[in-house]
């Protein structure tokens, strides 16, 4: 759930963590005129959720709770692959057959303005949710064009886990702040017996959605951006370039492990956990996995390093909409604000590691000493930028992918791919 994990993302700028509000725009099928605002949740009785793999082994309880208070209503847990682009796919084409086999569907925050301007998706009542109680930018994630489609489940922001034991064997008193300094720190640690055959770092650089977030994310920590505020392409500019020549040299000097062009968010984790990686960029679910395995304190996790200081996350998070060709709403509505109570995410908070939607549970003093993470957490979020908040946005992440790819596989230069995306991005805006 480096949902999370991430994957694909519009009637015209919105995806990346959820999306925003629509009146609505274009008939189930795709394109079309403005649909009216209203749904009628009714109908009682059984419904599904589905989700990506889940991979925490926490969800089916919450489900099981449900289930025993409402045994005339009961929820059937339908697991997609675990990577987001695989999601997307099979839940478009669920929508696109019109079928009622998916009833809530957990979505990346960056599905939003797709699947809403699609009418994939129904308008949900803003109003019987606890939203002012959650962090504004989660929320803004299920917005599209004035109406509300997704509620926040989860969120997330990037954050760097490094290993605390190595790095104070090697004399390092406090993480990186910079790309240099974590490399400087790395081939300190190297240097130690205990961190034979290390490698530097990771993040997730397999051609999926992953990819768009860590490209944009190294942009973004550079001083660079992948579109700007009204959703332009602005991505060939020196600063993009010095974001991306960062993953590029550090694939070519080793600083990031060949091996890590094929990493997806458990990759990732897996190695970090295995002892193969000094530092890991990754979302917080890796923290109580991590906890268990037999790296249990020797690590701890900071901000993620920039270019010249803290670097930037991209948004992520799940966000629970409402299949617009489902039955039974009534009940699907009823469970969407139990799955996302606050009772419920302090439940994946503390086993899952999974990133709340609420204010309150960053600023509890005793969650705070038990995971202490949740302060460099919650300003991951609250700083992240979102991915690009588009309607095109599947085309968009593909674009991105493909470009980006090519740089680290060395098959173009930096600036190649930059030019060559920007010229993408300004075709896919521009439909």
């Amino acid at each position: 759930m480096k949902t999370s994990t991430a994957r694909a993302l519009q009637c015209s700028a919105a995806l990346t963590a959820a999306g925003l509000l629509l009146t609505a725009c274009g008939s189930s099928g795709g394109s079309g005129s403005a649909q009216a605002a209203t749904t009628s949740f009714k109908g009682r009785g059984p419904i599904t959720y589905v989700a990506g793999k889940d991979t925490t082994g926490t969800v089916q309880t919450i489900i099981n709770r449900w289930n025993k208070l409402h045994p005339k209503e009961k929820v059937t847990f339908i697991q997609l692959p675990t990577d987001a682009d695989s999601q997307r796919q099979q839940m478009i084409q669920n929508a696109e057959t019109k079928s009622d086999a998916y009833t809530v569907l957990a979505t990346d925050v960056v599905w939003t303005s797709e699947f809403a301007a699609h009418q994939w998706i129904d308008p949900l009542p803003a109003n019987q949710f606890p939203l002012d109680k959650m962090l504004k930018p989660v929320v803004q994630t299920g917005q599209y064009r004035g109406k509300f489609y997704a509620v926040p489940a989860s969120s997330n922001g990037g954050l760097l886990f490094y290993r605390s034991d190595l790095l104070k064997k090697a004399g390092i008193t406090r993480p990186p702040t910079t790309w240099a300094q974590m490399t400087a720190d790395c081939a300190k640690v190297k240097k130690l017996p205990e961190a034979k055959g290390m490698s530097c770092y990771a993040g997730q650089f397999q051609k999926y959605e992953g990819l768009t977030v860590n490209f944009s994310e190294a942009v973004n920590s550079a001083g660079g951006q992948v579109t700007d505020a009204n959703g332009k392409p602005d991505v060939d500019t020196p600063q993009a370039k010095k974001g991306l020549d960062f993953l590029v040299d550090s694939f070519k000097d080793g600083t990031i492990p060949k091996e890590a062009i094929t990493y997806q968010e458990e990759d990732g984790r897996q190695a970090f956990q295995s002892g193969k990686l000094v530092f890991l960029n990754n979302w917080p679910y890796v923290y109580s996995l991590a906890q268990k395995s037999g790296i249990a304190g020797k690590f701890a996790v900071a901000p993620l390093p920039g270019l010249n200081g803290p670097g930037t996350s991209s948004l992520g998070g799940s966000n629970l909409a409402l299949s617009h060709f489902a039955k039974n709403k009534a009940t699907a509505l009823d469970f969407m604000k139990f799955f996302t109570d606050e009772e419920s995410a302090s439940y994946f908070l503390k086993n899952a590691s999974l990133a709340p939607p609420y204010a309150s549970l960053y600023d509890n003093a005793a969650l705070d000493k038990r995971y202490p993470y949740l302060p460099d957490l919650k300003a991951s979020i609250t700083h992240a930028v979102p991915r690009p908040r588009v309607v095109q946005y599947g085309d968009v992440t593909s674009a991105i992918q493909q470009e980006a790819y090519a740089a680290l596989t060395g098959k173009k230069s930096s600036a190649q791919a930059l030019k060559d995306l920007q010229a993408d991005l300004r075709k896919l805006t521009a439909q």
